[in-house]
């Protein structure tokens, strides 16, 4: 661990740091926060620089593609994972998703048998299995506190970063989003961002769309921390430990977390190729469960 991230830790341990939620208290012993009523059971802080394959499935939703195309650009720097898209980097599912690139790590990976249309996170109602995956399950909470500490770097009008959880869909129902955060290259100015958050239904019949895109003072190129604490009845949502949006729904299921950095190309033009690499850099990630009463 950097003596950067040790110090930033403590501050935000002691309330002298905007990163986590108010609740959150020191625990000097691991220099990792506590949270009240919570006990952390997922975190990476990225100080191993290599991905660990016992959190992370290092793939984008592979069973539309494949392994090999599904990959991410990534390398770590300053204790933090480094997720990029770069310039000769291929589209990750050109049969289904065009010219879209990503890197993107997964929690959690279900899918049918080759030709079948099962599988998750079906973007595209043509798509089929392509590569048969093994199940695997490396996180998938049901209920918690979910938090991320990120910054964009480098980001065009054409890039998306966000870190999101679906349900693990083995069956078709459990497949609502609960985005943490998203945001757009377009919506980056230096003073603010449009931060989108909140609840998608996809095939879920119980929830409604209630997913929010609104301005907040505060400048995505810098770190800041995301958050979405989600409970039976309802999902609060913080950005900076200020608690902005309640949702008065939730999913009943096991969910997975996604991690991503895309490239939605309307109008690449060649002067945009030059931004290359576009960057979400990520400190850490930290999944809590509530204490049993």
């Amino acid at each position: 661990m950097t003596m950067v991230k040790k110090i930033l830790i403590i501050l935000s341990s002691i309330g002298l740091y905007g990163c986590s939620s108010p609740e959150i208290e020191a625990n000097m012993s691991s220099t990792i926060p506590t949270k009240s009523g919570y006990i952390l059971e997922f975190q990476d802080e990225f100080n191993n620089h290599a991905i660990q394959l016992d959190k992370w499935i290092p793939y984008y939703l592979p069973q539309w593609s494949s392994r090999e195309k599904a990959k991410p650009e990534y390398h770590f720097a300053e204790g933090n994972l480094v997720l990029k898209i770069t310039e000769n980097q291929q589209p990750w599912c050109p049969e289904f998703n065009g010219d879209v690139k990503v890197s993107s790590l997964q929690t959690g990976l279900f899918a049918g048998t080759l030709g079948s249309a099962i599988g998750q996170h079906k973007f595209n109602p043509a798509c089929k299995v392509r590569e048969e995956q093994p199940t695997q399950r490396t996180y998938t909470p049901q209920y918690g506190y979910i938090e991320i500490r990120a910054k964009a770097k480098n980001i065009t009008s054409e890039n998306v970063i966000a870190l999101w959880m679906i349900g693990f869909e083995d069956k078709p129902e459990k497949s609502a989003e609960i985005c943490i955060v998203e945001i757009k290259g377009h919506n980056l100015k230096k003073d603010s961002a449009i931060v989108g958050y909140g609840l998608r239904p996809f095939n879920d019949p119980t929830i409604t769309n209630e997913f929010f895109e609104e301005t907040f003072a505060i400048d995505a190129t810098e770190f800041h921390t995301y958050a979405a604490d989600w409970s039976e009845e309802k999902i609060d949502f913080y950005i900076d430990g200020k608690k902005i949006k309640t949702v008065l729904q939730s999913p009943q299921y096991p969910m997975q977390l996604m991690l991503n950095i895309y490239e939605v190309p309307a109008s690449i033009t060649s002067t945009m190729k030059n931004n290359y690499p576009n960057e979400f850099i990520i400190d850490y990630i930290r999944g809590y469960k509530r204490k049993s009463k």
